[in-house]
């Protein structure tokens, strides 16, 4: 077959797929939580090296309340195409205004827990819209809610903080887990109260997509 004019076997072919943006993930947690995301965005590919670049990173930047892990997050920003806060809502005084501040921001999104991170875990189990609400200091939220969890099947042992590898253990339901995160926050938006409810889902799903190789 005769080569088109004016064209080089030599010629570079153009990119077929889209190049995966750098993204950026800030964990309010320093074990349990930023272990399950990592192991999460591993599981489905998202976490590459590409030109000794690793397009996702998962980290806690040493700030534990997330109106400072917010304005972690503006000072990072200009280095990724994204960036996520993942936050819990607890008792934190300045949430709201981290919530504020984030939306100025078009790189930046929130993905926040209400009260906290382990309402993901106990969505794996089952389905709830119980309030959580701490009774002073002897109890939390976040007390509440582990009692909750530890109720469960293979959970009798967990304990905030801890960095068991928990996606691995969880992996067979994490499918009704998205289902169930899905359902709570279109309940919980339709009433207007958020506790509880997550947004982890949409950062699995956002993981899930990040793997995959997009065509251009």
């Amino acid at each position: 077959m005769a080569r088109k004019s004016g064209s080089s076997p030599f010629e570079r072919k153009k990119p077929s797929l889209k190049q995966q943006p750098l993204v950026l993930i800030i964990c309010e947690d320093t074990k349990s939580s930023l272990q399950y995301l990592k192991d999460a965005a591993r599981h489905f590919r998202a976490i590459v090296e590409i030109e000794k670049i690793e397009k996702v990173s998962i980290i806690n930047c040493g700030k534990n309340d997330p109106l400072n892990i917010v304005k972690e997050a503006i000072e990072r920003q200009r280095s990724f195409d994204q960036v996520y806060c993942a936050i819990d809502r607890d008792t934190h005084e300045k949430f709201d205004e981290a919530l504020v501040l984030a939306k100025a921001h078009k790189k930046i999104s929130v993905i926040a827990s209400y009260p906290c991170y382990e309402f993901w875990l106990l969505l794996h189990f089952k389905k709830t819209r119980k309030p959580y609400t701490g009774l002073g200091k002897n109890s939390s939220s976040g007390d509440l809610l582990g009692k909750d969890l530890r109720k469960c099947e293979g959970m009798e042992s967990y304990e905030k903080g801890s960095s068991e590898n928990l996606f691995e253990q969880l992996f067979d339901k994490l499918e009704k887990a998205r289902e169930r995160a899905e359902q709570v926050m279109n309940e919980a938006l339709s009433d207007g109260e958020l506790n509880p409810s997550t947004q982890l889902h949409q950062l699995i799903q956002r993981f899930e997509s990040l793997g995959t190789p997009q065509p251009i």
